[in-house]
């Protein structure tokens, strides 16, 4: 996308609240502020992996912060009603993604990379790949009338490395990357209460592949076969 003053919706899909909000949500943030929108969808809270809390007890924890980082950078913040580590890949979910698709009417789609050592992130992916078909097919009825994305993009998650080749870098400004952070402070997990350190993590990972590719920050992206390596403000 060359023209900022055409306005774009950006619909970021993570099988827990916070996986996109890290790969993605610099990016996000930076939409946002330069007059665009953004939702991010959320399949499942992520509520299992707190070693004190309950897993009803986290679930309720995550969503409060999911939308508090929501509020942070300007987003939408949506959930399915769906388990941590119980993320069906079945039809209904999938038909469930396609008409959110066709509510929202994204232009760009930002989801999990296809190989993962987390089950619920491999199967958002092929749940958001079919999705996509469903909402595209102007043939499948639904109360909705269908869409097209324009693009779909996969986000570098630290989880989801397997065969992940990074193509399109997104220049990172310093008031988005500020307001990024804050928004990422909101999650216990996401400052180490559960034993990563994710914000160093992606806090880092913004400086390395910004600085081979001539930014100071970057968050970077597959697009999968047939990609190529592209250096950009915003998306194409």
């Amino acid at each position: 996308m060359n023209d900022t003053n055409q306005k774009q919706h950006i619909l970021a899909i993570g099988a827990h609240a916070g996986d996109q909000e890290l790969t993605a949500g610099a990016v996000l943030a930076k939409y946002v502020m330069n007059g665009h929108k953004a939702t991010l969808l959320h399949l499942t809270p992520g509520e299992k992996g707190h070693k004190i809390l309950s897993a009803e007890d986290y679930a309720k924890q995550k969503i409060e912060e999911a939308h508090t980082f929501g509020d942070t950078i300007g987003a939408d913040v949506r959930f399915l009603d769906y388990k941590d580590a119980e993320l069906p890949l079945d039809e209904t979910v999938k038909y469930q993604v396609a008409d959110i698709i066709r509510e929202l009417k994204p232009s760009i789609v930002i989801t999990h990379w296809s190989r993962s050592m987390h089950k619920d992130h491999e199967n958002t992916h092929h749940i958001v790949q079919d999705a996509r078909l469903y909402a595209a097919l102007e043939a499948i009825k639904r109360d909705l009338p269908n869409h097209r994305i324009k693009q779909l993009y996969y986000s570098e998650n630290w989880e989801d490395m397997y065969g992940f080749n990074p193509e399109v870098f997104i220049d990172i400004p310093e008031d988005a990357f500020e307001k990024w952070i804050a928004g990422l402070n909101c999650y216990a997990f996401a400052r180490g209460e559960t034993g990563f350190p994710y914000i160093d993590y992606y806090k880092a990972l913004t400086v390395v592949r910004g600085v081979v590719n001539g930014f100071k920050r970057a968050q970077a992206f597959a697009v999968g076969p047939a990609g190529v390596h592209q250096r950009l403000q915003y998306f194409n």
